[in-house]
């Protein structure tokens, strides 16, 4: 009996210690969302991937410059001397520089269909960072939860530990005065090193944890405030997230513009086989002397201008331009297939998440009903044990029914949280504005309406 009510005080002066902890540093706890702000904003992933967008941008930019003319400068000179076999010497200068200018005026209509492709790639670019966002901010969920969860199991199993030490002595102390046997001694000691090995394992999980939280939101997990689930942001139904995703979620519509682009590629492919036509105009000074004694002649400089037009019209060029047209159109089916299945990976997705949101809730209910009873049962193990009814076996089943209860409750309390993160993330909607982040909000739209129509220039917008 004593045995039982020492436990008993050591476990309710463990959880007293836990919520005054708590209380103390709960104003300098960091909160789930503190950590996702983290993550939206420092991520090496998600940065790294907002710079792809803005290299996609220069692509329309590129794109468009066959609307434009180009203009080249060149420059020569010459300078020849010669000697006859009767001892005439003679030199010539020739040199001339000059400017050109073409522009092209029809290209069958490659250039607009290429501008329209490109402006399709960037829309889908754009999707898939924001699908990237998402995922960057459920990994962070996840990782914060994971962290809370492990050092909840490593902290259950350091009690489980300083138990079974208890129940160590308890059954030594039985056992020098004759009230208990060996075996138990031996059961119970046997106990004992099997939980060290535990808390081993759960310190190397909760680092490993703390490592993974660390990559991914950029900030060592100090003092993780417990989370909620996201109830209130949460579709009505499995049927209406299902709605939710076909309409909103990034996969799809990144899919969606993929197609367009590809379209506007085999336009601009069958262009390659119409006529082509294009316009050039030309200035040019030139010098020249052929005077033999080398000093300035009447030939001088003389300045000539120049203009002029031409039509190409492709007849057969190998067949390369057919086969072009062909791989095109096949990627054209490609982008639709692409299509339905990220549908269809999108639809098993709020599947999944939905079914795990509703599985854990109910795990957690019935994970709390089983500490309480697996808690009776144990005290009462003990007593009996004490009167001479129950083992040490018996007595270390039950406190391992107790561990093993408390650390499903603790998996099922991190699973809520994440299903509700998993299911937003399904349907589309776990970005920063959704949530209420405390962030700069990233707009890829600036960069691209920047560099979109910018005819000469070195820098980056950002001055690099």
């Amino acid at each position: 009996m004593r045995d039982a009510v020492s436990f008993v005080r050591k476990s309710l002066f463990a959880l007293a210690f836990s919520a005054a902890a708590m209380s103390a540093t709960g104003a300098r706890a960091e909160t789930i969302f503190g950590a996702l702000s983290k993550a939206y904003t420092h991520n090496s992933s998600l940065n790294s991937s907002r710079a792809g967008v803005r290299v996609t941008d220069e692509s329309v930019a590129i794109a468009k410059s066959g609307y434009r003319p180009t203009i080249s400068g060149g420059a020569d000179i010459d300078y020849t001397s010669t000697r006859s076999p009767s001892g005439i010497s003679s030199r010539s200068t020739v040199g001339s520089f000059g400017v050109e200018i073409r522009q092209t005026l029809f290209d069958g209509f490659q250039t607009k269909n290429n501008v329209a492709a490109a402006e399709a790639r960037v829309r889908a670019s754009q999707e898939s960072l924001r699908n990237t966002t998402q995922n960057t901010l459920f990994d962070a969920a996840a990782a914060y939860m994971n962290v809370i969860r492990d050092r909840q199991i490593a902290t259950l199993t350091e009690r489980n530990l300083q138990s079974l030490s208890e129940q160590v002595r308890a059954a030594q102390s039985r056992f020098d005065v004759g009230e208990g046997t060996r075996t138990d001694v031996a059961q119970a000691d046997a106990s004992r090193a099997a939980a060290q090995a535990q808390v081993s394992s759960a310190r190397a999980q909760a680092q490993n944890s703390a490592a993974i939280y660390r990559q991914i939101v950029g900030d060592a997990p100090d003092n993780l405030k417990g989370a909620s689930p996201l109830t209130k942001l949460l579709p009505k139904s499995i049927d209406a997230a299902y709605v939710l995703a076909a309409a909103n979620h990034p996969a799809i519509m990144a899919t969606q513009h993929l197609v367009d682009a590809a379209g506007f590629s085999v336009k601009s492919a069958e262009g390659a086989l119409l006529p082509q036509v294009s316009a050039s105009a030309g200035l040019s000074r030139s010098y020249r002397n052929t005077d033999p004694t080398g000093t300035l002649s009447n030939d001088g400089w003389s300045n000539s201008a120049s203009i002029g037009a031409s039509l190409s019209v492709p007849i057969y060029q190998g067949g390369r331009e057919y086969a072009t047209v062909r791989q095109s159109k096949e990627s054209l089916g490609q982008a639709r297939i692409e299509v339905d299945v990220s549908r269809d990976q999108v639809r098993a997705a709020v599947a999944a998440a939905w079914t795990q949101y509703v599985a854990a809730q109910q795990l957690v209910g019935a994970n709390r009903q089983v500490i309480s009873a697996a808690q009776l049962a144990l005290n009462g193990v003990v007593e009996e044990r004490n009167v001479g009814q129950r083992t040490t076996l018996d007595v270390l089943n039950a406190q391992a029914d107790v561990l093993s209860a408390q650390i499903n409750l603790a998996s099922s309390e991190r699973d809520v949280v994440v299903a509700s993160y998993a299911i937003l993330s399904a349907v589309g909607a776990l970005t920063p504005q959704k949530l209420g982040l405390n962030v700069a909000v990233h707009k890829p739209e600036e960069h691209y309406e920047a560099v979109k129509d910018k005819w000469i220039g070195l820098r980056t917008p950002d001055g690099r």
